[in-house]
């Protein structure tokens, strides 16, 4: 059985790898479309179209797009994602400069969040129908409904201008407090947690219902087994498959929503990274960055597949 679980788990693991090399080529010939001339972008108007060639010749633009995608793919592969063209420093030394904000926003986002949407959720769950259900439903079903921007500014209206508890920019960067710590990260994270915990409660509401419904728990409710103990011992084991599927798809939210929500606080994330990338077309950036947030999704969701495989003893046989 162990054996067939190896299997089963190398085999979702090779189908990530194809994706992820299917998407590469999506990236890197959809970023290649956008209009205008990177080297010239990358110069200014005021470049002589002979500087312009020499910068073409100089970072491969002037081959045809195969061949570049080809050494593209093989540079990235080998952990050489290229240099930026309007910064000439290597894209993996910005990359790396950004990317520990990002992680740690991601980290401290879903140290808030998941936890709370469980509770909500599987409580909900436990006393369908009464108020506190009701209460849960109504209002997951309106945050989902909020976009993020509108959450971020109604946040900066109430904890900046009006209460001025919080700055309307998030300074990370000067967080060497517990205080300050938590005055920068206290509305971006609140901004997404808000999308994330509705979405995240309503479907790990309707995995533990589901279960609640099996003829087993019935038989174990008609046997006058408290409520609790059957959705604790019970459902919840057999929940954790479709759990797990939804915290890895409302965490997979981050890779979106946190472009927003960077710029909008100024967090000196990734993803205000990738958005001036795309402002002054500086390709590979742009194409490492995607890359990155590509394989986050991915990764998220092989997790969740793996825990569902290994949790669910009928889920080994496919």
């Amino acid at each position: 059985m162990n054996g067939m679980v190896l299997r089963l788990i190398v085999r979702r693991l090779l189908q990530a790898v194809l994706t992820l090399l299917l998407v590469s080529a999506g990236v890197f010939f959809i970023t290649n479309l956008l209009p205008g001339d990177a080297a010239q972008t990358a110069l200014g108007q005021a470049a002589t179209p002979e500087t312009v060639a020499a910068l073409r010749l100089q970072y491969g633009l002037d081959l045809p797009a195969p061949i570049r995608y080809a050494h593209w793919l093989g540079n990235l592969l080998s952990g050489n994602p290229g240099m930026s063209l309007v910064n000439n420093v290597p894209v993996a030394q910005m990359i790396g400069g950004r990317l520990p904000a990002s992680l740690m926003l991601a980290a401290v986002t879903a140290l808030v969040s998941v936890p709370l949407a469980l509770f909500l959720g599987i409580f909900s769950a436990m006393y369908r129908g009464s108020f506190f259900d009701r209460a849960v439903n109504v209002s997951a079903v309106s945050m989902v409904s909020v976009p993020e921007f509108l959450v971020a500014t109604v946040a900066v209206m109430i904890f900046a201008v009006k209460l001025r508890w919080l700055s309307a920019l998030s300074h990370a960067n000067d967080a060497a407090t517990l205080g300050a710590f938590i005055k920068a990260y206290a509305m971006p994270v609140l901004t997404l947690c808000c999308v994330i915990v509705a979405q995240m409660t309503r479907m790990t509401r309707a995995a533990v219902i589901d279960q609640l419904r099996s003829s087993y728990a019935e038989m174990a409710l008609l046997k006058g087994v408290k409520r609790t103990r059957i959705v604790l011992r019970h459902a919840l084991p057999n929940a954790i498959g479709p759990i797990a599927n939804a915290v890895a798809l409302s965490l997979s939210y981050l890779l979106g929503g946190v472009i927003i929500v960077e710029s909008i606080f100024n967090y000196p994330g990734i993803a205000t990274l990738m958005i001036d990338a795309v402002t002054t077309r500086d390709m590979p950036l742009v194409q490492a960055c995607s890359m990155i947030f590509c394989a986050g999704y991915l990764l998220l969701v092989l997790a969740a597949d793996v825990l569902a495989i290994v949790s669910n003893p009928r889920l080994k046989t496919r």
